[in-house]
């Protein structure tokens, strides 16, 4: 199957590798130019768009608007193109997003994932997947390659954004919470090793325990998902639950939380910084 990727960033760079690995003929265009073994790079967004499946992974909203809508590539892509927008972007716009795929009449796909660039690079990212049932059909198997699951989030593209946005949600409230906790414990003479290693054979033995609680031992927050990132997508919750007339107050406390850890000049370390600074300024 040709497929082109939009896009090359951490993730975008995995996800490329592991089609092309898989016996995919892979095309890809980035901003920022640059490559990835296996893979052919073409000089404009459009002409990764001229292919049976594109994928794109760009950063937010405003750069798939001004790659592909502002440029017209969308409007000019191959007719029985399946696009899927694997990027984390906003409810709103995802919905506007299918209005635009409706007009060009091309199948869209949405599959944000859940995973950082080394689970991306072994092809196990969780990838929540939406879209009409035909074209789903179609992009499963390439899905099934840079994920270690699919989940089936509906026929509605905006529904998959809604999970994944909630999701990441989630993780920085487990962030922030292991932090609240370390201050209590260890000011009372609690080592956060000795801490942790109870919350994690007790009560609390998930994936973002385990990966979060290990930076907040070690004071180790080299970028896996950048502060910056994770308040755009806790932004994106936000505007979210705006939309629907609802106030959501732990989302409040997290996202003020990672805007000061942001401002505090963490943006580009790892999310997971939110728990250094409160540990540090409580």
């Amino acid at each position: 199957m040709e497929i082109g990727i939009i896009g090359l960033g951490a993730m975008g760079r995995e996800i490329a590798r592991n089609l092309a690995a898989a016996g995919h003929a892979v095309k890809a265009w980035n901003r920022s130019g640059g490559g990835v073994a296996g893979v052919r790079m073409v000089e404009t967004p459009a002409q990764a768009l001229q292919a049976d499946v594109a994928l794109t992974m760009l950063s937010d909203d405003a750069a798939i608007r001004g790659v592909l809508l502002e440029t017209g590539a969308l409007a000019e892509a191959r007719g029985k193109l399946v696009h899927i927008v694997a990027s984390t972007i906003s409810v709103a716009f995802a919905r506007e997003l299918v209005e635009h795929h409706r007009a060009a009449k091309i199948d869209y796909v949405a599959a944000p994932v859940l995973g950082r660039p080394d689970v991306a690079a072994r092809g196990e990212l969780q990838v929540l997947a939406a879209g009409p049932l035909p074209a789903m059909e179609t992009v499963r198997p390439l899905l099934e390659v840079i994920g270690k699951r699919v989940w089936d989030i509906g026929t509605e593209p905006p529904t998959a954004y809604a999970a994944k946005i909630a999701c990441n949600m989630m993780i920085t409230m487990a962030i922030e919470a292991m932090a609240e906790a370390v201050v209590l414990t260890e000011s009372n003479g609690l080592v956060r090793e000795r801490f942790f290693d109870l919350i994690l054979n007790t009560l609390f033995g998930s994936r973002s325990y385990q990966v979060y609680s290990a930076n907040i031992i070690h004071d180790r927050y080299e970028p896996g998902f950048k502060a910056s990132l994770g308040l755009k997508d806790l932004g994106l919750a936000h505007a979210a639950a705006e939309q629907l007339g609802r106030k959501l107050p732990m989302l409040d406390a997290v996202r003020h939380r990672m805007g000061e850890a942001v401002n505090a000049g963490g943006g580009e370390r790892d999310w997971s910084v939110m728990a250094d600074y409160t540990i540090r300024s409580t």
